[in-house]
């Protein structure tokens, strides 16, 4: 019974884990349709389901906890058979005033109509935007609901369902004229109550686990608490001197679909050309400011950055280029060819990295041109604030434009003299050298961006938070200083573990009675711990303050991407340590190390930094719970893996069998209130989904793979039926394989699989 159990469980991991691969190449719809809708997919987790009850039964299983654990399981797959019995999905179309009693449903390649006992009409559908951008802040359908004499009024949004007799509406899509609106239907009258009903089981059972008295979290919390001890360049390019180039980063601009400084601006282009955040002794303002004003100079500096592959091998170019490296007298722009070929469709590695080098020069024949430079507001009562919108002539609009913007009629004619000119102005003054005149300049842009950009433009607070994000690099900063202390505490640990410091300490991990275990090795010493512990604790808070800066700028908590989510990361693990160092000193290298390598990840990786605002869909307190949960699990789970690493160093390198059974329980403190987070995460992640868009589970990759890291880092907690996994080399080996499940589960998902949650 227990190997066909076995069995059962690692082939349903096996066949999620594929599914997701067959997904990236033959789209949702076939795995929809062939793997996860299949008969025999069913059958497997009927016949897991009906297995793990028999051998459960034969077990005489007693403890209350376990039972509710396991029934939470049981009842929340039959919520799913329920949902996929008897539960309808499906669309719903409707121009402005146009009424229906029916919604399309898919079942398979057909679609069939269903009919609603009441009329749906649709009065009005908007777009809100963030103010004084195109950035959408939600989209809101109005309806009117006929049913019988019964007449009722309701809003449909993102985050903000509606429901009528067991039946509910979701704000789906919308047609391009923005005089339609696609709402998503579901009636699943008996699937959601058992389901949540199944969750609910789980969130008690989970928090028993680590509550319950006598039970193996307790124990080792016990146990621990006791007894562990505890580039030159030759002609240098004329450009603004820094304090002129400091007050142009103070102006105000219409950037990445949000009102931010100039500066962040500036900052984001230096990267994007350079790989840093200055260029040798210039700053991003003044980097922007050369490029502006003085064109053909910097142009020939060599700030374009190449990283090694085949277009630099073949076209044999150096690793920093100038603009003008591209551009020949006989030939024009040389890669004009290969652009021509790569949007044709030509994606291969050379190509891909012409397109990158293109969409870079691009980036600064466009701001040579003015055309990003979209810092003029002009508020009115006229425009609305997108064509596709309409909105009451009353309601006062901020547009933000560009000196070489084409300006709507009702600009006055002197306003608009004065946004084509201002900057020719500048750039004669610039290149006479008369730099306080372009002081007075900005100071003026400044005073009109006030007495034009109406409620578009930030606030005090927000101007001064995002100004000391962008001068202090924190990531790059923390992640080096975490690294470095990490491989200093690691050179402490080694000679700790000296045979003639093993032999000389008498403390213990189990009571004096228990004489199996040797000695553990000396501590470090006092004053090295507490000078790592002040430096962990300035890391955690100046990486407290990055993530609080972020989000007064956003205006969300900053979980909302991949760059995010890591810098969330690496705060956990160091609160964690922190918290835990007193008594577990080794906490505070695993907290450097993890929290470092993190932020490491943050810095070099495809993340992007930027900020921006976030999507409609992910304005909901959900998301936060959500995300905030599923991080604290990913970080506990990394603790476990680098229990393994030092646990398994510990056995075969230094023979130190107390240290591998102390870092067996250690690692075993971590797992428990993991397990319990990552399934918190999943369920309100679920219910989130339900809330959003009208299921619960849709089988997306990062769903699917985070139900496979649950699945796999359950498998420890079952020692007694699994009594290979006791030994303390066996179960730091399985949680070291286990970690790769947890690195395709965030990783893998964002930049090989794809799907709905590929921004985290």
């Amino acid at each position: 019974m227990k190997k066909l159990l076995i069995i059962l469980y690692v082939a349903i991991v096996i066949c999620m884990a594929m599914a997701t691969i067959v997904e990236k190449y033959q789209g949702s719809a076939f795995v929809a349709h062939h793997i996860y809708g299949a008969w025999w997919f069913s059958l497997l987790w009927a016949l897991l389901t009906a297995v793990g009850i028999v051998y459960f039964l034969k077990q005489r299983v007693r403890k209350a906890f376990a039972v509710v654990l396991h029934l939470s399981f049981v009842v929340i797959l039959a919520g799913a058979l329920l949902t996929h019995l008897t539960g309808t999905q499906g669309m719903m179309h409707l121009r402005i005033g146009e009424q229906s009693d029916s919604y399309v449903v898919n079942k398979g390649q057909t679609t069939v109509s269903k009919e609603l006992p009441y009329l749906v009409k649709l009065d009005t559908f908007r777009i809100v935007y963030h103010e004084g951008t195109t950035a959408a802040a939600d989209y809101v359908s109005q309806l009117t609901i006929t049913d019988g004499k019964q007449v009722l009024k309701s809003e449909v949004s993102m985050n903000n369902i509606f429901s009528h007799r067991g039946t509910r509406f979701y704000q789906s899509s919308y047609d391009e004229d923005a005089q339609g609106a696609i709402l998503a239907v579901n009636s699943d009258p008996w699937g959601i109550p058992v389901t949540y009903t199944g969750y609910a089981l789980l969130f008690i059972a989970l928090v028993w686990m680590l509550v319950a008295p006598g039970r193996r979290f307790r124990q080792l919390l016990l146990v621990l608490f006791c007894f562990l001890p505890s580039v030159g360049m030759a002609d240098e390019p004329h450009t603004f001197p820094t304090s002129t180039a400091r007050e142009f980063g103070k102006l105000n601009m219409l950037y990445n679909d949000r009102i931010c400084p100039v500066q962040t601006f500036a900052i984001d282009f230096t990267k994007k050309l350079y790989g840093k955040r200055h260029y040798g002794k210039y700053t991003a303002e003044q980097v922007l400011a050369g490029f502006i004003f003085w064109g053909d100079e910097w142009s020939n500096e060599p700030i374009l950055k190449l990283k090694g592959g085949p277009l630099r091998e073949t076209l044999q170019l150096p690793k920093y280029c100038s603009v003008n490296t591209f551009f020949n007298h006989s030939m024009g722009y040389i890669l004009g060819p290969y652009v021509q070929e790569y949007y044709r469709g030509n994606n291969d590695a050379f190509h891909k990295d012409v397109g990158k080098v293109d969409d870079r020069l691009q980036l600064i024949m466009e701001l040579r041109q003015g055309k990003l430079l979209k810092i003029f507001p002009y508020t009115s009562h006229l425009a609305p604030p997108h064509p596709r919108t309409p909105a009451p002539s009353n309601v006062p609009r901020t547009t933000w434009y560009s000196p070489v913007d084409k300006y709507p009629e009702h600009i006055d004619a002197e306003q608009q003299e004065y946004m084509k000119n201002v900057f020719s102005l500048i750039n004669e003054d610039a290149h006479a050298g008369r730099f306080d005149r372009i002081n007075e300049y900005l100071q003026k842009m400044q005073k009109y961006q006030v007495r034009y950009g109406g409620t578009s433009l930030p606030s005090a607070q927000r101007t001064r938070a995002e100004r000391l994000y962008n001068t202090v690099p924190f990531a790059t900063i923390l992640f080096m200083v975490n690294l470095t202390m990490a491989m200093l505490l690691l050179i402490g640990f080694l000679r700790n573990t000296e045979p003639s410091s093993v032999t000389s300490h008498p403390r213990t991990l189990a009571p004096s009675s228990v004489t199996s275990h040797p000695r553990t090795p000396a501590p470090p010493h006092p004053r090295h711990h507490h000078s790592s512990f002040f430096i962990l604790l300035f890391s955690f808070l100046a990486l407290t303050l990055c993530l609080i800066l972020r989000w007064i700028v956003s205006g969300t908590i900053p979980m909302a991407n991949g760059y995010e989510t890591m810098l969330l990361m690496a705060w956990l693990v160091m609160l964690m340590a922190l918290l835990m160092q007193r008594r577990f000193p080794i906490m505070l290298f695993f907290g450097f190390l993890m929290s470092g390598f993190f932020l490491l990840v943050s810095h070099i990786s495809q993340m992007d930094p930027q900020i921006s605002h976030v999507m409609p869909v992910l304005s909901s307190p959900l998301l936060t719970i959500h995300v905030s949960i599923i991080m604290m699990a990913y970080a506990l789970l990394s603790m476990t893996f680098i229990c393994g690493i030092a646990g398994l160093v510990a056995s075969v390198r230094m023979r130190h069998a107390k240290w591998e059974n102390s870092l067996h329980t250690l690692s075993q403190l971590f797992l428990y209130p993991a397990i319990t987070c990552l399934g918190f995460g999943i369920f309100t992640g679920a219910i989130w989904a339900n809330v959003s868009w009208g299921t619960y589970w849709s089988w997306d990759p990062k769903e699917t793979w985070a139900l496979i890291t649950l699945m796999v880092y359950a498998v420890p907690l079952h020692d007694r039926s699994l009594p290979w996994l006791r030994k303390p080399s066996h179960y730091h080996l399985f949680m070291i394989l286990a970690f790769l499940s947890l690195i395709m589960t965030y990783f893998g998902v964002n930049y090989f699989l794809g799907g709905m949650h590929s921004y985290a």
